[in-house]
């Protein structure tokens, strides 16, 4: 790899993240566009402030509930169901707690039991006034909104174990024979709420009563220890019965209508745990929105799901509920593609992942629960496999090594005005040593798509939440070591882990330098990138700055064992023998004849310019 394709290629890498990182705006700057943004979408209509406001559900039901009886509202449709007290009614397994409010029939809030918050505090999924549920109707004049009136329980609670199940009805009157029943149903084990929505001698008072319209609306509390990073991987994910999955909100306030396509479920995704509303038949209709509002520091997103369903032919609407982690194998054993919500990154770096990280991750989890030393596993056996490249791209950095001074020597001659005549007389040279320039870039660039996958994967995994290693307590956040005032670029902390990374990029780029013989300013070039990195990464999950530690140290081990193999000298024979050999006319490529072309064209035309 010739001196300008390695520069350029490094010049490509410092613009991008210097870009990127260097131009971007602070955290205060970022919370106020999106308080700004988030109001701008309201103003104009873009995202419907009642739709998604959890808040203003529970003022509505709350004042509702205050308000004194009047006769006539008691008199309307479902009027004896707008007075009431609120009650809850608990539903528990191995895994779940659930409990359901009488005011709405809902469930309330979903209490996970085999987990907790970062800060060791009971995980809570959805709770209280953040999190809604009803169906809307118009039923006789008035419209109606079940979210706000009063249903009646058949039981005071359920609790099962084992291979058990059960259920319990939540029942909202119209009459002693007229009435919707939400039939909550919970099997001994495992994270799924069955919900059979039953309208029962309503056909005559309920307009269009063959479908349903439905108001799913959630404030995702915080669960993590970085609320940034909790709102950067939550989204609100969606698939459709033709298996193709989708999401919305993943950065910015965001809504989205479908008509053209049945979906199979939504999923209010809180990055590590999800609540997914599942139906066999299909949403007809679905309107979705998300916003985020950074004043609220106990919840990340808020998102809301308005749905048209049409009932089967018994007569009801049989729904399923998810509330659980979401991690890839327990999401897959659920069924309906749920394990689609785990973002494995885009285009091919998510069936490198999907394939073959995960495969080999699940296959290393068998011999130890320390997922620091399955990291180290992991990329011992990544290093091994790609290490045929990396000899590669060594051996034809030391070919370029050896070169150098017959370069230098052609650099005299020519002289450094002409550019493209001595790029011409580098292509001569190479020809005749037979080396080629790309050699050491080519087996780098393959090596990449790895790279960016990993940089998908370790946010992603599930598997990290809570492990420790070393003095890093958490693998699936940044480990802190100092507290920092705000301060641009860095942030309010600083990672041991990335620093680590850091020296450890840096060591290798001056070793690199040492191997490839770069000089001038391509011996400091490769240290902007580093730095540029200790900023993107710095609150980045301290899993993934370990891997990239690990990934530099066996990198290191590697040079310095193909470092004995290889012989400068031998390769300098060899060399001198390539070009001692006559010159066979080969037929060159497309890209070559190109490249000589062009070469050709650049170095003629100042020629022709001073005929001129």
């Amino acid at each position: 790899m010739d001196k300008n394709t390695f520069t350029g290629l490094f010049l490509i890498m410092i613009i991008m993240g210097a870009s990127f990182f260097f131009m971007k705006p602070s955290d205060a700057d970022l919370k106020k566009e999106r308080i700004k943004a988030h109001a701008d979408s309201v103003k104009r209509g873009d995202i419907q402030k009642p739709a998604i406001s959890t808040a203003k559900f529970a003022d509505s039901a709350k004042a509702l509930a205050n308000k004194p009886v009047d006769s006539a509202i008691l008199k309307s449709p479902f009027g004896a169901a707008t007075v009431g007290a609120e009650k809850f009614i608990t539903l528990e397994n191995k895994e779940l707690i659930v409990k359901l409010s009488t005011q709405g029939g809902k469930v309330y809030s979903v209490e996970l039991k085999n987990f907790k918050t970062f800060d060791k505090k009971p995980l809570i999924i959805f709770e209280g006034d953040h999190n809604h549920f009803g169906l809307n109707f118009t039923a006789g004049n008035n419209s109606i909104n079940t979210d706000k009136l009063y249903f009646t329980p058949s039981a005071n609670g359920l609790q099962v174990t084992g291979k058990d199940s059960g259920s319990v009805t939540m029942r909202l009157s119209y009459s002693p024979t007229q009435f919707i029943d939400y039939i909550y149903s919970l099997k001994g084990e495992g994270y799924k709420v069955g919900l059979t929505i039953k309208p029962t001698g309503l056909d005559q008072v309920l307009a269009n009563s063959n479908s349903l319209n439905l108001n799913w609306a959630a404030s995702l509390r915080k669960q993590e220890k970085d609320i940034e990073q909790e709102r950067r991987y939550s989204a609100l994910y969606y698939k459709n019965t033709e298996n193709a999955d989708h999401k919305i909100g993943d950065g910015k306030d965001e809504q989205k209508e479908i008509s053209d396509e049945k979906l199979q479920w939504v999923s209010f995704q809180a990055h590590f745990f999800s609540g997914v509303l599942i139906t066999e038949k299909g949403f007809n209709k679905a309107n979705l929105a998300v916003t985020i509002d950074v004043t609220d520091t106990a919840h990340s997103k808020q998102m809301a799901a308005s749905l048209t369903m049409t009932r089967n032919t018994d007569g009801v609407y049989p729904l399923l509920f998810y509330f659980g982690p979401d991690k890839y194998s327990t999401l897959k054993d659920q069924g309906y593609g749920l394990e689609k919500q785990v973002n494995m990154g885009w285009g091919p770096l998510k069936y490198i992942n999907q394939f073959t990280v995960l495969p080999v991750f699940n296959f290393l989890k068998q011999f130890t629960s320390n997922y620091g030393l399955i990291i180290l596993a992991l990329t011992l056996i990544l290093k091994l496999v790609l290490s045929p490249l990396t000899y590669k791209s060594y051996l034809s950095m030391a070919k370029m090594r050896v070169l150098k001074p017959e370069m230098d020597e052609i650099k005299a001659k020519v002289g450094e005005d002409n550019a493209a005549l001595l790029q011409q007389e580098y292509l001569k040279l190479y020809k005749k040593a037979g080396v080629n320039p790309l050699g050491g870039c080519l087996p780098m660039l393959i090596q990449m798509p790895i790279v960016f996958a990993f940089f998908r994967f370790f946010p992603s995994l599930f598997e990290l939440r809570g492990q420790s290693f070393l003095w890093m307590h958490d693998l699936s956040t940044y480990d802190s070591i100092i507290t920092l005032p705000n301060i641009p670029f860095i942030g309010n902390h600083l990672s041991l882990m990335c620093v680590l990374m850091t020296i450890s990029t840096l060591i290798y780029t001056y070793f690199n330098n040492q191997i490839s013989g770069a000089t001038g300013q391509m011996k400091y070039i490769g240290y902007i990138t580093p730095v540029i990195f200790l900023g993107a990464l710095n609150s980045f999950p301290a899993g993934l700055n370990y891997y990239y530690f690990l990934a530099n140290m066996m990198t290191f081990l590697q040079q310095y064992i193909i470092r004995l193999m290889v012989d400068d000298k031998k390769i300098h024979a060899q060399i001198q023998e390539n070009k001692k050999k006559p010159e066979v006319k080969k037929k060159t490529g497309g890209f070559q004849a190109r490249m000589e072309e062009m070469m050709r064209q650049k170095q003629q035309l100042p020629a022709s310019q001073k005929k001129k």
